[in-house]
């Protein structure tokens, strides 16, 4: 499961970013795909990035919103978490791979305590203030503009280098967003998944189709002896399998001498 899921991932992060030339180029695809958002968080600046971030795209829908309403972004965002819930998370975002390989740094690692569990309801403030108040409120892009490290990682950095232009208008603003970048890859060096369980607003989006989503993780309740191994071995902050924090990666299988787990449809 665990090499699928690796394998999974790194399709994905191709997939969403074969726009090669533009890497070459430090240009922005502007193709009709464009308009179509992927499941995961990948930045619409990206050179590479063939179609759009969710969460890009609904803070832009959000922001235009007293002029019409967002239905092919919330339609197509209830779709993702209505089918597949936070096996986004799990297999088909680029920024969690590139927090797991991170992680995979030999370094002393932080496990999760119940602060950590505290700072996992941060994302759902950002989801509700950035995400969505500073949009409506400000018309402004409140999370792509003040925070996401994902889009100064695979955009910002690359297209600033690519273009003296831009160059030379980056201020403090900028700086932030670098130092907020720096501060995530160091999180996720020593923090399992830290940007995916303490900030990112798809994810916390995504957890409240938990309970609904069609695929995802199974506990045969008939086989279970509910010895917790699972939970224990699970580096997120779950209380119980398949909860939302749970990004339904699978490995907890391995942990589970009842063979009492299972990934597929529910």
């Amino acid at each position: 499961m665990k090499k699928r899921r690796k394998l999974i991932q790194v399709i994905c992060a191709l997939l969403y970013n074969c726009n090669f030339t533009g890497f070459a180029q430090g240009n922005i695809y502007q193709g009709e795909v464009k308009g179509v958002c992927v499941p995961g968080l990948n930045c619409y600046s990206c050179p590479g990035a063939i179609a759009s971030c969710p969460i890009g795209s609904l803070q832009s829908a959000l922001v235009s919103s007293k002029y019409k309403f967002p239905y092919y972004v919330l339609g197509i965002l209830l779709l993702f978490g209505v089918v597949l819930g936070r096996v986004i998370c799990g297999f088909l975002c680029p920024f969690g791979l590139v927090q797991e390989i991170l992680y995979k740094i030999p370094t002393p690692k932080m496990k999760k305590n119940q602060w950590t569990r505290r700072l996992s309801y941060l994302k759902y403030v950002i989801l509700a203030v950035f995400v969505i108040g500073i949009p409506v409120l400000w018309a402004a892009p409140g999370f792509c503009k003040y925070i996401c490290p994902a889009g100064t990682l695979e955009g910002g950095i690359f297209l600033v280098a690519m273009d003296e232009r831009l160059k030379a208008m980056t201020g403090n603003l900028y700086l932030w967003k670098i130092f907020l970048l720096v501060v995530v890859v160091i999180g996720a060096i020593f923090i399992f998944r830290s940007f995916c369980r303490f900030i990112c607003p798809l994810g916390a989006f995504y957890s409240f189709f938990h309970k609904v989503a069609m695929v995802g993780m199974k506990v045969d309740e008939e086989k279970c002896n509910h010895c917790n191994a699972c939970v224990r071995q699970c580096k997120m902050d779950v209380k119980q399998v398949g909860d939302r924090e749970c990004i339904q990666c699978g490995e907890c299988m391995e942990h589970c001498r009842q063979c009492a787990l299972t990934f597929g449809k529910k």
